[in-house]
């Protein structure tokens, strides 16, 4: 009997049947571990507490989709982009990868009609789990099917299908927003610090200092106080590699 039949028979009788043809839908294939897809739609606040304070909820999964999407998208603007620097292909990496892009991601997919969530215990605005489980959703691939199938999914089913390439190369990105954005899901302290130029100075640029957790992340002068927070936060981006 030919695999596809006998996985189909498979799934029929199986008790996660729904959830196997909603990610047949949203994958083009069925899971062969069906766990890992149940995991990585488990936010935190559905979550049980297992031996030494894990849990089994998405945020380990999370972290490893987290970071083979970024691998998947240095070595696609790599190859796409021949010519340009490294500065470009920073910006570009910044804006595919930022938490605005995988929350659209996740919606264009799906994945919020199939999240577990305990909608009075979230710990994180219900606007960044969308991400998080799209993220969590390419570790869960990555485990299942291995690297080659999550790099096609990202490839085929993600950029080619819901990312706009002009529009992202021409967008300016924010990143004061991607820094704090950053900060909240990480639990840092930081501040923006405006720093005085002494009683006899005539300079009119502001000078603005980026503080995370009582280190100095980096320091900008600029005519405009906006700019100079951008400008600084971008430097802060690129020393932590956000």
């Amino acid at each position: 009997m030919p695999k596809r039949i006998t996985k189909s028979i498979a799934v029929y009788f199986s008790s996660d049947r729904e959830l196997h043809r909603s990610l047949k839908n949203i994958l083009g294939f069925y899971p062969k571990n069906i766990a890992l897809y149940k995991l990585a739609l488990r936010h935190s606040s559905a979550a049980h507490q297992l031996k030494e304070g894990i849990k089994n909820s998405n945020e380990r999964l999370e972290f490893l989709g987290d970071s083979v999407i970024g691998t998947i998208i240095v070595d696609y603007l790599f190859k796409k982009f021949p010519y340009k620097d490294e500065g470009f292909l920073t910006k570009m990496r910044s804006k595919m990868v930022s938490r605005t892009q995988h929350n659209k991601i996740a919606l264009k997919l799906g994945l919020n009609l199939l999240i577990e969530a305990n909608n009075d215990r979230f710990g994180t605005k219900p606007g960044s789990i969308n991400g998080d489980a799209y993220e969590a959703l390419i570790g869960a691939i990555y485990l299942d099917k291995g690297y080659p199938a999550a790099q096609q999914y990202v490839l085929n089913n993600i950029i080619d299908v819901h990312i706009d390439m002009h529009e992202v190369e021409t967008k300016e990105v924010d990143f004061k927003s991607k820094f704090i954005e950053w900060a909240q899901k990480e639990r840092k302290d930081f501040s923006y610090e405006m720093l005085t130029n002494g009683p006899d100075s005539t300079d009119k640029q502001f000078t603005i200092q980026l503080v995370v957790d009582n280190e100095v992340m980096g320091m900008v002068q600029h005519i405009s106080k906006k700019r100079a927070e951008q400008m600084v936060s971008e430097q802060a981006c690129i020393a932590l590699g956000i």
